[in-house]
């Protein structure tokens, strides 16, 4: 009878407990739809002129029409903060240095790193030098954001994973959200020329000349059709950091995953099927989830009355601008254009002047700002900031610099990019993009005349000094002064080829290249294989073909290298040594030309190739890493290749670097770290394909405080083909965050993927959208299809 009674209270016990689990799970479940964005009905919103519809098709892309362009800037921010609020906090606490108030202590490093450069604080020049037309413009978008924020009925779900709160958007937060792009497009600036400080401080002319030539033959500029291979002469002697000091081979293998981004490319309309211009983007960034950009459609009349249709990718929380997009009329694309924008200008300490540090201009005393940082759990943290004439004092190496970086000029940014939307020809187009105020880009439009050109978007700074000085710390001389006039920015138009691309590389060899300088340009064998690849569609092109081009992952220049070690494993090198016979014939039956999922070859040869590298400069690499964590040689140079081999191919003995008797034994030891690495713990070699090395980790950022939840926040871990130095970029965390070809004039042929929906809630029907299409690259209309659902936002 007892137990009858235990065993009737132990069960009312469990199932009273699985109700209160069901409830809790259903609360939760509830909470979290609270935050979903409305996407049906009607609101009422003030300020409005007339009404606007935000109608989405069965993929969440919306087309947001109206009658009064305010009124679209206001819907484009209630439909951001509804759908990718969290994704704007992040950017604009990024660029201020306030991700501690969110995550703690451990975010303090990036914090600090941030708020070096005060741009909450330059937030307000910025703004006071909008005129009233983009201040209204701006302003009517924060009053969106904010409407769609408070219209959700639960906080954004991150924010209750996180135990805070959202805070309102302010215009400055927008103007954050550029500069959080310049951090992330500029960034690397900063340790390459540190990194290239250090070589200059420890090797002497002609070994500098070697190890940092200026192009190479893989570069494809606009103004010549061949480059010629270095000519600087190796030199007699190595510097006395040359090798890895015995310490390379016991750690682990870099297999150099992290790479520069983004395609861009326009053939002329002598040359397309339909005599329009065809331009095509593909940026490369990291991918996270949500995706940075958000597809959108904007229809609304022009001053004349009639009809305009944009359509492209705005980034949520920054003014609400088409960043690329065709608008019927003009068709334009970006790239980085890693020119020189950033100097480190040495400062003279003398106790003569106490207080006071030298700049190129004389004595000054710099202005000193505290900065509190917020650290959630924490107290707040206070961060002294000294600030001279030309920007704010950094300390590396024991030496004190001013860090002269465009970005903060107050007139580096602006709302002259909204001007594209009426841009009516090729040439207003140019004439925009060089008074643009964003992170400067290598711009790429057509028009619907046929007519294509290339310039950079955004400021460039006016230098007196040859490019190749102010890639290197400033010891002395000038620094650039002030902001080139536009009518003096570099200009390609209509080139007889019919055809321009932009891969981050060198883009000019001759007149202009100075303007540009050289803030580390990318190898160029992506251009160059993308540049063959356009001469090789031919005339007649259509849009399909052209979209094709940025998915080339032809192996073309790890190739040599796979040559490389397959001479190197010759007879003698395979005796008494199975695991060498292993990687020879994996070389030779896992290689189809391809960076494909499949190739172990092409991993067996790339990874040889950085093996190399890393055993000539690993001594270096440590020691830069304490004037900066990202700077290494390979930092310094992207041309590092390059001058491995010739190295290899000449072989001098006074560069053969300790512990090696010949450079057959070099190559070789290359080749035993690689399978070192890729054997460890049992594996093999086999097992180690490019796939398996190349696999998708794009996350929601909560997944890495809350990796349970990564199930339901993360894509699926497909195998990518792709690689740097090949058009189609592919990697675990960085690639082509959208692919867009479009033709002006004919948009319903214009193709787009993104690896992620427009959504960053998991719970939306559209937070993977179109994910599977990009990994398997299968083009998707570039124009929203019918609406499924329609929201009316009423004044």
């Amino acid at each position: 009878m007892r137990r009858t009674r235990w065993t009737a209270w132990t069960l009312r016990s469990l199932a009273g407990l699985l109700l209160l689990a069901l409830l809790a799970a259903l609360a939760a479940w509830l909470y979290l739809r609270g935050s979903l964005a409305q996407l049906d009905g009607e609101r009422v919103a003030a300020g409005l002129h007339a009404p606007v519809t935000v109608a989405r098709d069965e993929r969440g892309v919306p087309e947001i029409a109206g009658a009064d362009r305010l009124d679209l800037a206001y819907a484009t921010g209630f439909v951001h903060a509804q759908e990718r609020f969290f994704q704007m906090d992040l950017l604009r606490r990024s660029a201020a240095g306030e991700l501690a108030e969110l995550f703690g202590p451990k975010a303090l490093p990036r914090d600090r790193a941030s708020r070096l450069h005060r741009f909450r604080a330059r937030a307000a020049q910025v703004l006071d030098r909008l005129g009233p037309d983009d201040r209204a413009f701006i302003d009517r978008y924060v009053a969106g954001v904010n409407d769609g924020l408070s219209a959700l009925s639960t906080r954004p779900f991150e924010y209750a994973l996180t135990g805070t709160a959202p805070r309102p958007w302010t215009a400055a937060d927008s103007v954050l959200v550029v500069w959080a792009m310049f951090l992330d497009l500029q960034g690397s600036q900063q340790p390459h020329e540190l990194a290239r400080g250090w070589l200059r401080e420890h090797t002497d002319a002609a070994q500098l000349a070697f190890l940092l030539p200026e192009s190479t033959q893989w570069d494809a500029p606009h103004d010549a059709a061949q480059v010629a291979p270095p000519g600087a002469p190796i030199p007699s002697k190595a510097p006395a950091w040359w090798g890895d000091g015995g310490q390379a081979r016991m750690l682990a293998l870099n297999e150099g995953l992290d790479a520069v981004g983004s395609n861009n490319y326009a053939i002329a309309g002598s040359r397309s099927a339909n005599g329009a211009a065809i331009v095509s983007d593909d940026m490369h960034l990291g991918l996270q989830l949500p995706n940075i950009w958000y597809r959108l459609a904007l229809r609304y009349p022009d001053e004349q009355g009639a009809q305009r249709r944009v359509v492209g990718v705005t980034l949520p929380g920054a003014p609400p601008i088409m960043i690329v997009a065709s608008n019927g009329h003009v068709a334009w694309a970006f790239t980085n254009s890693y020119g020189d924008y950033l100097d480190f200008v040495s400062l003279g300490i003398d106790n003569a002047h106490p207080g006071q540090v030298r700049v190129p201009a004389g004595w000054e005393t710099p202005a000193r700002h505290v900065e509190r940082i917020l650290v959630k759990g924490q107290p707040a943290v206070e961060m002294e900031v000294r600030e001279t004439s030309l920007g704010p004092i950094v300390k590396a190496d024991g030496k004190a610099y001013a860090l002269h970086w465009i970005a903060h000029d107050p007139a580096a940014i602006n709302l002259h990019h909204r001007k594209l939307e009426a841009a009516a020809s090729l040439d207003e187009a140019l004439a925009i993009a060089n008074t643009d105020g964003i992170p400067a880009q290598n711009f790429v439009a057509g028009d619907d005349r046929g007519n294509i050109g290339w310039t950079i978007a955004g400021m460039l700074p006016r230098r007196e000094t040859a490019a190749t000085v102010a890639t290197f710390p400033l010891d002395g001389g000038t620094t650039w002064q002030g902001l080139l006039a536009p009518a003096d920015y570099p200009r390609v138009i209509n080139p007889a080829d019919g055809q321009l691309s932009t891969a981050n590389s060198r883009q000019l060899m001759g007149e202009g290249a100075n303007k540009i300088g050289d803030g580390g340009f990318d190898l160029g064998a992506r251009n160059r294989q993308l540049r063959d690849d356009l001469l090789a569609l031919g005339p007649k092109v259509d849009v399909t073909a052209a979209f094709g081009a940025a998915l080339d992952d032809r192996a073309l220049f790890v190739a040599p290298w796979r040559e490389r070690a397959l001479r190197a494993l010759d007879a003698q090198a395979l005796q008494g040594h199975p695991q060498r016979g292993e990687f020879r014939r994996l070389l030779d039956t896992g290689w189809d030309g391809h960076a494909s999922v499949s190739s172990v070859g092409y991993r067996l040869a790339r990874s040889t190739m950085w093996a190399m590298a890393e055993l000539l400069f690993g001594q270096a690499d440590r020691q830069m890493k304490q004037l900066d964590p990202k700077a290494s040689v390979t930092m310094a140079t992207t041309r590092w290749p390059v001058v491995l081999d010739r190295l290899l191919n000449e072989r001098p003995a006074s560069w053969l670097p300790p512990g090696y008797s010949d450079w057959h034994a070099f190559e070789l030891a290359g080749i035993d770290r690689v399978i070192a690495q890729l054997t460890a713990d049992g594996k093999s070699l086999s097992a180690a394909s490019w796939g398996a090395r190349n696999t998708v980790a794009i996350a929601h950022p909560i997944s890495m405080a809350a990796p349970f939840l990564k199930p339901w926040l993360a894509a699926p871990p497909d195998q990518l083909p792709g690689d740097s130095n090949m058009p189609r970029v592919a990697a675990p965390t960085f690639g082509q965050s959208e692919r867009m070809t479009v033709s002006p004039g004919h948009e319903e042929q214009g193709i787009f993927n993104m690896p992620g929906g427009q959504s960053g809630h998991p719970l939306s029907p559209f937070f993977l959208a179109g994910h599977e299409d990009w990994v398997k690259a299968k083009p998707q209309p570039l124009l929203p299809g019918p609406a499924k659902y329609t929201l009316t936002l009423k004044p």
